[in-house]
């Protein structure tokens, strides 16, 4: 799943949606740019993974 991600501006960013999805239970960090991450997960993670780059301090949008 890839998620885009508004507010992400420069490495410092990245790194702090790496940090933040690596506390997230089952959630698989694939890549993570400036602008958007690539997630395994299952299904019930989901919801984890958008919140926890909330509290990073970024706004997640989930394809439909």
């Amino acid at each position: 799943m890839t998620i885009a991600i508004d507010g992400m501006h420069c490495q410092a960013c990245v790194m702090r949606v790496r940090k933040a999805l690596e506390q997230v239970p089952g959630v698989h960090i694939k890549t993570v740019g400036i602008g958007s991450v690539e997630l395994e997960m299952p299904h019930e993670a989901e919801s984890s993974a958008l919140k926890a780059i909330e509290k990073a301090g970024y706004t997640p949008h989930v394809p439909v």
